[in-house]
């Protein structure tokens, strides 16, 4: 009866340790060609390690098997034996086989998702600013000229190109089945490429703790087809409001606040840090009135007077 009851008690924490693993195991649902490329990598890894573990686990049971004590008659000694340098190759050259070939594997992902998908590099991309504050998403739709808060609606079968940044702390920007996760940070712009193949309802989330909102950060991304993303365009144009630069000011300085959706966006008045508008302003017209600033405030020497020649 003790048995029965340990084993139940095992099998009902390990179907909570699942139900609570669920979100996570969204990688491996891809909707995406990224997250594709991206959940293969993790299946392949995730075979070469059971491998591994397979191997390990049979010599080891061969291993308790063969050289297990038995008795023997008084005075036995064991013959010896000396090591086996072919053995000793072996055993080296297979961790470092495999940790090659887990790193090409990684390379050639890293590269593969870093670009346009390979099906989609003959259209245009289209480019949506995602910005984060405390503890909100902005997402700016340049070419439509619609901003949105704290949820994301895209078209299937076209590439997007997000231009992450933040105007607060570092947040990671992250669809688990649309693709992997890359930071936001103010004074940059990171570039994420992303394709939603499949229409449906996908959990957005930010990836890096970011205080105490970290929590309340996670927004929908409503993935539809072509002519139903035109329809909402449009009727976000006509019915909702435009945003103002007070208003934006409002929701940045606001801790948490629902969704919202603009006619227009904050980019006119609060552009990205990208191009002129860099972080710092680097090479541009501030950067220069500061260092003619700092030349002109520098102390400079007086000129020597007759009385300071006469006294050296």
């Amino acid at each position: 009866m003790k048995k029965r009851g340990a084993l139940s008690l095992f099998l009902i924490a390990l179907v909570v340790l699942l139900t609570g693993c669920e979100s996570s195991l969204a990688v491996l649902d891809p909707k995406g060609p990224v997250a594709k490329t991206q959940s293969n990598t993790i299946i392949i890894s995730m075979y070469i390690m059971a491998g591994v573990l397979l191997v390990v686990y049979v010599l080891f049971v061969y291993m308790l098997i063969k050289y297990r004590a038995s008795k023997a008659k008084a005075g036995y000694e064991p013959p010896h034996v000396e090591g086996s340098k072919w053995l000793e190759m072996t055993w080296t050259a297979i961790p470092v086989i495999i940790v090659v070939i887990l790193s090409v594997i990684t390379v050639r992902t890293t590269n593969e998702v870093e670009a346009v998908p390979k099906d989609y590099q003959d259209q245009k991309p289209m480019v949506i600013y995602a910005a984060t504050s405390n503890w909100k998403w902005h997402f700016s739709y340049p070419e439509e000229g619609i901003e949105t808060v704290n949820y994301l609606n895209i078209p299937t079968n076209r590439p997007i190109e997000f231009r992450l940044y933040s105007y607060g702390p570092i947040s990671s920007f992250w669809i688990p089945q649309l693709g992997g996760q890359k930071y936001a940070m103010s004074d940059m712009v990171n570039k994420l490429n992303l394709v939603a193949e499949h229409q449906g309802s996908f959990l957005g989330k930010n990836a890096n703790f970011s205080g105490k909102g970290f929590a309340n950060m996670d927004f929908e991304v409503l993935a539809m087809s072509s002519a139903d993303y035109s329809k909402w365009v449009d009727e976000v144009k006509k019915t909702a409001p435009p945003l103002s630069e007070s208003e934006f000011n409002q929701i940045l300085e606001a801790t948490q606040v629902g969704r919202k959706t603009f006619s227009s966006t904050h980019l006119s008045f609060s552009p990205p840090p990208e191009g002129e508008h860099a972080g710092h302003n680097h090479g541009g017209e501030d950067m220069k009135d500061m260092k003619n600033m700092n030349h002109d405030t520098q102390p400079k020497s007086e000129p020597k007077t007759e009385n300071q020649h006469s006294h050296q």
